[in-house]
């Protein structure tokens, strides 16, 4: 398998990128978010939001198809200050664990310049903890309640860098 890592640049990645973010959240959320909310993130709308929101993008490629992706910036609040955050990271699911998401991680880790890093993640997503936690994060105790079409609980994960 040859997996190309690189930054999101063109139209066609930016419509590969909401096929894996309309696709993971089908796989990955089957259960753990209402399925009637499941069935409202459209791929229309997840390629809206790509062409809204195309920087800090890195994609993972097999060919020409992209098969994962990791966003990243500045941690959105300021409780933590000095901080990164992984907004996002979704591989297809016949890729996971053939070590994309990893390399995912270490490029979107690789391009922020903080010594900690967060990310938050839904409580009863234990896959995507343990993924985490693979990659040197920790729970932290902090939860939010957010609204996925009923109320759900994330937590957020803590890795230090340095």
């Amino acid at each position: 398998m040859g997996i190309e890592i690189k930054k999101m640049e063109s139209d066609e990645e930016i419509k590969g990128k909401a096929y894996v973010h309309w696709k993971s959240w089908q796989d990955a959320y089957k259960g753990i978010v209402d399925q009637s909310y499941l069935d409202s993130m459209t791929l229309a709308k997840c390629e809206e939001i790509a062409f809204k929101w195309p920087d800090n993008l890195i994609v993972a490629k097999d060919g020409n198809q992209v098969v994962g992706f990791v966003g990243y910036g500045k941690y959105h609040d300021e409780e933590l200050t000095e901080t990164g955050e992984i907004f996002a990271i979704y591989v297809l699911e016949e890729y996971c664990g053939t070590g994309v998401g990893k390399a995912l991680m270490q490029a979107g880790l690789g391009e922020l310049d903080y010594q900690t890093v967060a990310v938050w993640v839904l409580k009863d997503n234990k896959r995507a903890i343990k993924f985490y936690e693979k990659c040197g994060f920790c729970i932290d105790g902090r939860e939010e309640v957010i609204k996925l079409g009923s109320p759900i609980v994330e937590v957020r994960m803590i890795r230090t860098t340095k």
